[in-house]
């Protein structure tokens, strides 16, 4: 089995910016990497050169490392065209604390943002209200305060934010390539 199909998770791709000497979180890179695939329909190579980019490398030190990072690639833009809706940020899980969970979902959010700001204005035009509020509330939780205490209630507040996050880009994904998701037609495509 390809590398390039295997789960993605936070700490895998963490492992691998390591592998390449960088500490920084690959949260800021997949909110860029979700804003590009429904944006621009980043391409693979485009892809690639940013990760390498971001990393300070002039390419990935093996195949392997070049399958991972497309298999991230793939595996984003199958959940985010996906009729079941169960696109999913690469966020750090419940082993990290709720301040690094925070601080994730803001790094993730700035590179959401930063995507959506370097388009400009001209494709927000035929963005619908609710898109548009979306990614309003956005600029708030990148502007967060993630210094945040262990508690139920900060918990659930952070869940709620996530729950947002993802459901914007699928919001924009779905609203800058019409019928993908075919979520209406979902059910009737089930065949028996």
């Amino acid at each position: 089995m390809s590398l390039i199909n295997e789960r993605q998770d936070f700490s895998t791709i963490a492992d691998l910016f390591l592998l390449h000497g960088s500490m920084q979180s690959p949260a800021f890179l997949d909110g860029r990497l979700c804003a590009g695939l429904a944006m621009q329909d980043l391409s693979a190579e485009a892809w690639l050169e940013e990760v390498c980019l971001a990393l300070g490398v002039e390419q990935p030190r093996d195949e392997p490392s070049a399958e991972r990072f497309l298999g991230w690639r793939r595996q984003t833009l199958d959940a985010l065209a996906a009729s079941e809706l169960g696109f999913e940020p690469l966020l750090p899980d419940d082993l990290f604390s709720l301040a690094e969970r925070a601080q994730g979902l803001k790094e993730w959010t700035l590179g959401f943002m930063e995507v959506i700001q370097d388009a400009g204005e001209a494709p927000r035009k035929a963005w619908s209200p609710a898109l548009r509020e979306a990614v309003e509330d956005l600029e708030g939780i990148a502007a967060m305060e993630t210094d945040l205490e262990e508690s139920a209630e900060n918990e659930g507040d952070l869940f709620a934010l996530t729950e947002h996050v993802r459901m914007a880009a699928m919001l924009l994904y779905t609203e800058q390539h019409p019928g993908m998701p075919q979520v209406e037609n979902a059910e009737n495509d089930t065949r028996h």
